[in-house]
């Protein structure tokens, strides 16, 4: 089973590496791009075959390594 995990920072938490994503497009000449938020994304695949489980799993390996739960949002889809 595969499954994708998309990590991203609170609303509020200020995010320096987006700020300079966003600062380095428009001296590329990319105008009219807004506010840019970096975040990561991660490519699971996993022998479970209980979806339900699977997705437990996931929730808790975000919980305790993947996501700073403090300071990110994390969501799971399971394809």
């Amino acid at each position: 089973m595969k499954a994708r995990i998309t990590v991203t920072l609170k609303n509020g938490v200020l995010d320096p590496q987006g700020k300079a994503i966003e600062h380095a497009l428009s001296g590329l000449g990319f105008d009219g791009v807004g506010q840019v938020r970096q975040g990561k994304v991660f490519d699971v695949e996993l022998a479970e075959t209980d979806t339900a489980k699977a997705e437990a799993d996931l929730k808790a390996m975000c919980d305790k390594l993947l996501a700073n739960t403090v300071i990110e949002n994390y969501a799971v889809e399971i394809a």
